[in-house]
């Protein structure tokens, strides 16, 4: 198994099992509770960096961006288990529970959550579902484990109540500084939007107001200027810095690089080396 497996219909449980180290940007659009298994987890956001090794748990808070990478370790493959807490799921367990939350969340957006025996012999309970993904988690069972997970943190730590179930609409955030913080994710519009607490149309008529240009527009000018900054300033190579700036291929940065400033991102690492 080299890839994430989907083991409770409705991809509520994940179990990932590489050799390999892995690096992704990811859109985390609900709330997340992750197990390490076996290697090393690292999540790198805006706000915060938290790094998990085996028999660590982390809870995620929806709505973030986030650079995810995913390492073995000598004589250790990769390994984790990620049980997903979309909002309808949330809904349903607060209603029977009869639980609510009158105030937002305003905590930290990721929680390494305290280690006991309950937690380890939850999520021992799925591993063996893992080995076997064939043999998928009943609809009746899966909720089950998605319930028995809340349930078990609450326990650990009752605060969480105002962070899973905090079901109020994103407000709006300060447009400027989310994406000058956050213009180097390779992701949609439509993304950025929802995070920010906006609609589509709203995004696009604040970002015009606020930038004087169009998103997308704005974004390419901004990492293009970044890379420069970095190859003058940093001497940096292009070819380690076009992913990290939210740019698909070596070749769409180069060419949109050259367009830009005159010359291809290796000329002018070379023309800047030529002052050092």
């Amino acid at each position: 198994m080299t890839n994430a497996t989907q083991l409770f219909p409705g991809l509520i449980f994940f179990s990932y099992l590489s050799k390999l180290k892995k690096e992704k940007v990811a859109f985390l659009e609900h709330n997340t509770l992750v197990f390490v298994v076996s290697g090393h987890f690292s999540m790198q956001t805006a706000h915060q960096h938290i790094a998990m090794n085996r028999g660590e748990v982390l809870l995620i808070q929806k709505n973030q961006l986030a650079e995810i990478t995913k390492t073995p370790l000598e004589d250790e493959d990769y390994q984790t288990i990620v049980i997903r807490l979309p909002e309808d799921v949330l809904r349903s367990i607060a209603l029977e529970e009869q639980w609510e939350s009158n105030r937002k969340y305003a905590g930290p957006a990721n929680l390494l959550i305290p280690g006991n025996d309950f937690l380890r012999a939850f999520f021992q309970s799925i591993i063996p579902y893992t080995r076997h993904p064939e043999e998928k988690i009943t609809h009746t069972l899966g909720m089950l484990k998605v319930k028995e997970a809340v349930h078990l943190l609450l326990y650990t730590l009752p605060e969480l109540r105002e962070f899973l179930f905090d079901f109020s609409e994103p407000y709006k955030m300060d447009l400027e500084k989310f994406m000058l913080t956050n213009f180097h994710y390779n992701v949609p519009v439509e993304k950025f939007a929802r995070l920010t607490g906006r609609s589509l149309a709203g995004f696009k008529r604040d970002f015009q107001k606020t930038f004087g240009m169009a998103p997308r527009h704005w974004l390419q000018e901004r990492r293009l200027t970044e890379a420069r900054h970095l190859i003058e300033s940093k001497h940096r190579k292009p070819s380690a810095i076009y992913l990290d700036l939210g740019f698909e291929s070596l070749s769409h940065f180069s060419h949109a690089f050259k367009k830009k400033f005159g010359k291809a991102p290796t000329e002018w690492s070379v023309q800047g080396s030529e002052y050092l």
